[in-house]
């Protein structure tokens, strides 16, 4: 009987360790060994009980902190080993998460898997901020791209199909590539004036709004001083950001309670 435990591919979320589902917070708290990505949030590692084994094999872009092909390999390793494996990835295994990568090479290697989907950042950070991803008479459809491709190869897709003024696109991963993609959506039709965000760190205590129009992202954009992780989003639904926004006011209040407990000690 082979000693090979399951692996199991989960999706953190966003950042908020409310968004986790059930079943990832069980299985974050019965594993014996979490191999976890950059993008998940120090509050959701807090929720890992001592005595877990964790290893950290995080990414950035320009800074591959582990190759993915060691990350696979040690997922291999460690689940021959007998013991139980999660693999957390921010946001959603399978949407830009190399989840499908990851279940493909185990599969190759007879490993067995299984897939833990999370919110992702598309839904939660939009939500957070105040923007619907569709609203009638705004959106009829919703697009996602990628702002970075694998071994910074040059961004060759359809502009034209993505300059949608009945859609709306969201960019995963698109700070360092933001005056080429807001370019080529002008040049291929998307008026100037479309609203468009960027949303830093969403769902967080340190998310950060970014709310103006398509020609005027980048330059607002580094004006503020935005990092990364940076989700952007473009179409008319940005427009009820304003008057939609609910988190903010949170934000507020608690720093402003925050205050008044220090105040009071």
């Amino acid at each position: 009987m082979s000693d090979t435990s399951m692996v199991y591919l989960v999706g953190a979320g966003p950042g908020d360790p409310d968004l986790l589902t059930v079943k990832a917070l069980r299985l974050l708290q019965s594993a014996e060994c979490i191999v976890y990505d950059r993008l998940v949030s120090e509050d959701i590692l807090n929720l890992i009980p001592s005595g877990i084994s964790r290893i950290a094999v995080g990414k950035q872009v320009g800074h591959h902190c582990v190759p993915q092909e060691d990350i696979n390999a040690l997922l291999v390793r460690l689940a021959k080993s007998g013991r139980t494996v999660v693999r957390l990835k921010g946001g959603d295994p399978f949407i830009f998460g190399r989840g499908s990568e990851e279940a493909l090479y185990l599969r190759s290697k007879g490993v067995e898997f299984e897939v833990i989907p999370g919110i992702t950042a598309a839904s939660a950070c939009s939500a957070y901020a105040g923007i619907p991803l569709t609203h009638r008479g705004m959106s009829r459809r919703v697009n996602f791209l990628t702002g970075h491709f694998r071994d910074d190869e040059e961004l060759d897709v359809a502009w034209d199909k993505l300059a949608d003024p009945e859609a709306t696109l969201i960019i995963y991963m698109g700070l360092a590539n933001l005056d080429m993609i807001t370019g080529r959506l002008i040049s291929a039709g998307l008026a100037k004036d479309t609203p468009a965000a960027a949303i830093q760190n969403g769902t967080t205590r340190q998310q950060r709004r970014c709310i103006t129009t398509l020609d005027k992202l980048p330059e607002q954009v580094r004006d503020s001083g935005m990092q990364a992780p940076v989700m952007l989003v473009i179409g008319h639904v940005v427009s009820l950001a304003h008057e939609l926004d609910w988190f903010s006011s949170q934000l507020e209040s608690a720093e402003v309670a925050g205050k008044l407990r220090t105040l009071s000690g």
